[in-house]
């Protein structure tokens, strides 16, 4: 049986971008509450997370512009993947990447989750294009 839709988990990648979005923000919120952080820079997984959502939810209520939120969609998660790469940076300073253990788990997280987003809304784009050839 073939799928017309590219789905993780039984979920399309919208409601996945919603998951995605939301995880960011809240991680960005239980980081910054938890550890009574004062630096606006803990609150960036929101910032990108929020867009992330809000388009994720965009994109089911408006399917005629699918593919350009999706696209805008892909881009965030590529800079929330990119943000991560920060993380090899603190690799080669003297204190080593946890000499600030919350920065660093957050750029970590950011690099992980943040590639396989990307990883898979590329997917979704590849199997998209595939559907139209058939």
């Amino acid at each position: 049986m073939s799928q017309k839709e590219f789905k993780v988990l039984g979920q399309t990648m919208e409601k996945v971008s919603i998951y995605f979005g939301l995880f960011l923000a809240t991680w960005a919120i239980l980081i910054t509450l938890a550890f009574d952080s004062g630096s606006v820079t803990s609150m960036i997984p929101a910032l990108l997370g929020i867009p992330i959502a809000f388009l994720g939810f965009l994109a089911t209520l408006i399917p005629s512009k699918l593919k350009l939120i999706m696209h805008i969609v892909v881009l965030l998660g590529l800079i929330v993947f990119l943000g991560g790469l920060d993380f090899l940076r603190g690799i080669s300073s003297d204190g080593g990447p946890f000499s600030n253990p919350l920065a660093a788990a957050s750029k970590l997280m950011m690099l992980i989750t943040g590639a396989g987003f990307t990883y898979l809304c590329v997917q979704s784009f590849i199997f998209a294009r595939k559907q139209r050839v058939q």
